[in-house]
């Protein structure tokens, strides 16, 4: 009788035991970290990965189709501004235009001819212009010596219009000339050549796209490209300082300006719908080693502080709420305003105080509010 009390007496007591251990606050470890003042940023960035681009890149072809009869470069030679690229088979042409060339010279001693026949006639018809003012001579011999310098006058223009007509005439196949050929529309590098001597060469047809036959660009000017959501887009203003990563470097590239925006926004299927932006990099340093068609993202300066407190981004909970550690350990929540925001921090305008201790993660228990904590070493 007196074990079976014992043993109830005992029961009772683990019970309160348990109970009185659950209701106590749990100890968790966390990771702290103390606010402090310092710069903050609010920034923009891509939200799918852009592109370095050349300022200026060409896909040349020439303007008429033909075999390609000469190649004057190589991949990755440098060219100047009208140099020849590529010629395609023009010998007819050229032919036409020394045939031109020619005609041009035999219709010039033919004007020649003519035009010292007319100064003769019109000497002579002045010659009978005096004669006949002192009646010396007919009027119809006047009228026949001055009518036939008229038509010697005459003729000479017309033999100098004809080489006018030759000069038109060589030009037009001069230009036709021009076409077979491929200049170079600026200084660049040679990046490509899809194309090899005796092969067949056409323009690419509206709608059909095809590989260029020269593929040049100038890579003394980059920029980045990158889409920013439609959200974030308004906020954007070209002049905007902006900051460069690329997947391929470990440093960012800071001396970005954005200068182009798009004025649509891009819709795809399946895709959040963005704007295009353009920033280009404008100290030397940083364009050195950057090839186009690298990856890259870009970090747009919206605006910045240059003292302010500010708290850890991934501190922050939802409804701007932060877990405050006090003196004691017990973590409580804590709301603040916040002001400028970017990835990694965010601005407290009020709610916290420089010196304070937010959780910045929680051990593996997970954290209840009002629960007793001790930081992580």
């Amino acid at each position: 009788m007196v074990s079976k009390k014992l043993l109830v007496i005992v029961c009772i007591i683990a019970m309160a035991a348990v109970f009185f251990f659950n209701k106590q606050a749990k100890l968790i470890d966390v990771e702290i970290v103390q606010l402090e003042k310092g710069e903050v940023r609010a920034t923009v960035a891509n939200t799918r990965v852009g592109t370095v681009k050349a300022c200026r890149r060409s896909f040349l072809a020439p303007a008429t189709g033909g075999q390609v009869a000469r190649l004057h470069v190589r991949e990755g030679d440098s060219v100047k501004q009208n140099q020849l690229l590529m010629e395609v088979w023009n010998k007819d042409l050229k032919a036409q235009v020394k045939l031109h060339e020619f005609q041009i010279k035999v219709n010039q001693a033919t004007a020649e001819q003519v035009c010292q026949l007319a100064a003769v006639a019109e000497r002579e018809a002045q010659r009978i212009m005096l004669q006949r003012k002192h009646d010396i001579v007919s009027e119809e011999v006047f009228d026949s010596k001055t009518t036939k310098a008229r038509a010697k006058r005459a003729s000479c223009n017309a033999s100098l219009a004809t080489i006018a007509v030759s000069e038109a005439n060589r030009d037009v196949v001069e230009a036709a000339v021009e076409r077979s050929l491929v200049l170079a529309p600026f200084d660049g590098r040679v990046a490509e050549i899809n194309v090899e001597i005796g092969e067949y060469v056409t323009p690419s047809p509206p709608g059909i796209p095809t590989l260029p036959a020269i593929d040049l660009l100038d890579i003394s000017c980059l920029y980045v490209s990158a889409p920013i959501d439609e959200v974030d887009a308004p906020k954007i203003r070209t002049g905007m300082s902006a900051c460069v990563s690329l997947d391929a470097f470990t440093e960012k590239r800071c001396s970005g300006t954005v200068t182009r925006i798009a004025p649509y926004v891009l819709e795809k299927e399946k895709q959040a719908r963005t704007v295009e932006v353009e920033v280009k990099l404008t100290d030397p340093n940083d364009i050195k080693d950057l090839l186009p068609g690298y990856s890259a993202d870009i970090e747009i300066l919206l605006a910045s502080k240059e003292e302010a407190l500010k708290v850890p981004a991934e501190a922050v909970l939802e409804n701007n709420r932060v877990l405050l550690m006090q003196v004691d350990g017990l973590l409580v929540e804590r709301e603040f305003k916040p002001g400028l925001a970017n990835w990694s921090t965010v601005e407290v305008l009020s709610g916290l105080n420089v010196g304070d201790k937010v959780v910045l993660s929680v051990g593996q228990d997970g954290v209840v509010v009002g629960a007793y904590a001790r930081q992580q070493k």
